[in-house]
């Protein structure tokens, strides 16, 4: 029976898990691991798998949550790299498991980094001066970091912070009629299939634009997002991997992705009065990015 080194987990058979995975194993491909030494499977099928069969893997890839936490319980003892899932569903996986962040079970969160998606702002709309923000439970632990590059970068900072029950238009309202930019963290208790339309709209007649998170949030009305893909994301795990079967460690802290995409909505653009080329912002932050 041939050799398994890697294993995938795929929440879902959805395009997304598959982009991802598909980029993975082509990785893993052109540095020489073939096929046979990839084995890919769902949650399920990973429950019923043999303890031979699992002994058999030196390095396990979670994509998404629920691949996630079935191998938190899984209690495997060699390295495991979740990816594809953002750092607040990490955090939940580990506190329902009782385990914490290591270099036997580490993220490669989707969250971009909060310099990006500042320096997004800096370029795209240089002459906004106020930021606004509206944090929930799962985006609040980036506000000190948030803070601190506001200040340093003589910006103002408008914030509102929602909890369970409070009043997400009034704490929007509040912040928009101080902002000349919205700046959007993935929580669902903000941003939501419920709430999205509305916000895009309230932040359209405000003439505030926002930046988000997600290709779809652009789609949907938002002027700018700067994300990862599930190819890059995939990409970016492979070469963590392969430091694993190289007998390298995975790192203590979880890491951030280090390619990203810019969308841009064009017909928001024009109504803002805004040229903005997403080729051009991309390699403007690319070179900053390799700036020492």
């Amino acid at each position: 029976m041939p050799e398994v080194h890697v294993g995938i987990v795929q929440s879902q058979n959805s395009a997304p898990y598959m982009d991802a995975t598909q980029a993975l194993v082509n990785s893993l491909a052109r540095q020489g691991a073939p096929q046979h030494a990839v084995e890919i499977l769902s949650p399920t099928e990973l429950a019923g798998l043999p303890v031979a069969r699992l002994l058999r893997v030196k390095v396990w890839v979670a994509l998404g949550t629920e691949a996630a936490t079935a191998l938190a319980q899984a209690q495997l003892k060699v390295p495991v790299l979740n990816a594809l899932l953002p750092r607040s569903s990490f955090e939940r996986v580990l506190r329902a498991s009782g385990r914490r962040a290591s270099a036997r079970f580490n993220l490669l969160q989707l969250d971009q980094p909060v310099p990006r998606q500042l320096a997004l702002i800096r370029l795209a709309l240089p002459k906004a001066r106020r930021l606004g923000v509206l944090w929930g439970p799962d985006s609040l632990p980036k506000a000190s970091v948030l803070r601190s590059l506001v200040s340093s970068q003589g910006l103002a900072l408008q914030e509102a912070q929602l909890d369970e029950g409070a009043s997400l238009f009034a704490a929007l309202q509040s912040v928009l009629d101080s902002s000349e930019v919205l700046l959007a963290f993935a929580d669902p208790l903000v941003f939501n299939s419920s709430s999205i339309q509305n916000i895009l709209m309230t932040t359209i007649r405000a003439q505030v634009p926002l930046v988000a998170f997600s290709p779809a949030y652009v789609r949907a009305g938002a002027l700018l997002a700067v994300y990862s893909t599930p190819t890059q994301v995939g990409t970016q795990s492979a070469r963590w991997v392969l430091g694993v079967l190289a007998n390298q460690a995975l790192p203590e802290q979880p890491l951030e992705p280090d390619d990203f995409e810019i969308g841009v909505n064009a017909q928001v653009a024009r109504a803002l009065g805004l040229s903005l080329d997403a080729k051009v912002l991309h390699q403007a932050m690319k070179r900053q990015e390799q700036q020492p």
